[in-house]
C-alpha cells in the first residue's frame, strides 16, 4: 500500500515537472512572449534546473537543449525512484543504458500526453468559452500542429475535425512509446 502511494506520487511530481519543462521548450521553439503570465509560470517553476545546465549546453536556434536535457535527466531520476520505490534497490550498472533510452522515450510520451491534454482543453474551451484568457496562448501551441492535420484533411465548413485526428494521433503514439519502454526495460 504504501509503495503504492510513493509510487503514484513519485510519477505525478515528475511527470508535472518534466511536462513544464517540454512546455518551456514548446514555448521557446514556437517564441511565445516570455512575459505572458503562462510563460512566466512555467519558467519560473524550472529556472533552478535549466539555468546551470545553459551554462554548459546552449540553446539552439529553435530547439532549446537545455531544456530538453534537464527534461531527459528529470525523467532519468523519475524512472531510478521508481524502480527503487518499487523493488527498494538501485539497479545494476548494466541496465542503466536501458534506463537511460527508456528516460529518452519516457520524455516522449510526456511530450504527446502534453499534446493530448492541451488540444482536449483547446477543443473544450472553443465550446464552452472561446474568449478565455488562455485560449490564445493554447491556440499558438497548438497552431504547428493543427494547421499541418488541417491542409490534409478535406474542409467540413464549421466543423473542425483536426483537433480529433491529433487526439488520435498522440494516443496512439504513446501507446507504442509505452509499449517500447516496456520492452527495454523487459517488464
Amino acid at each position: 500500500m504504501f509503495s503504492d502511494v510513493l509510487q503514484f506520487l513519485i510519477n505525478i511530481i515528475f511527470s508535472l515537472f518534466g511536462i513544464a519543462l517540454i512546455i518551456r521548450a514548446w514555448i521557446y521553439a514556437i517564441r511565445l512572449h516570455p512575459f505572458n503570465p503562462y510563460s512566466q509560470a512555467v519558467l519560473r517553476t524550472t529556472e533552478w534546473l535549466v539555468q546551470p545546465i545553459r551554462k554548459v549546453v546552449p540553446p539552439g536556434n529553435r530547439i532549446d537543449w537545455p531544456s530538453l536535457l534537464a527534461c531527459w535527466l528529470t525523467s532519468l531520476i523519475f524512472l531510478l525512484a521508481a524502480l527503487l520505490a518499487s523493488t527498494g534497490q538501485l539497479p545494476s550498472a548494466s541496465s542503466l543504458l536501458p534506463i537511460a533510452l527508456t528516460a529518452l522515450l519516457t520524455v516522449l510520451k510526456w511530450t504527446f500526453n502534453l499534446i493530448l491534454w492541451i488540444t482536449l482543453i483547446q477543443a473544450i474551451l472553443s465550446w464552452v468559452n472561446p474568449l478565455a484568457p488562455i485560449m490564445p496562448v493554447l491556440q499558438t501551441l497548438t497552431a504547428p500542429l493543427l494547421d499541418p492535420i488541417r491542409r490534409i484533411l478535406p474542409n467540413l465548413g464549421g466543423l473542425d475535425l483536426s483537433p480529433l485526428v491529433l487526439l488520435v494521433l498522440a494516443q496512439v503514439a504513446m501507446m507504442v512509446l509505452q509499449s517500447l519502454a516496456f520492452s527495454l526495460l523487459g517488464v
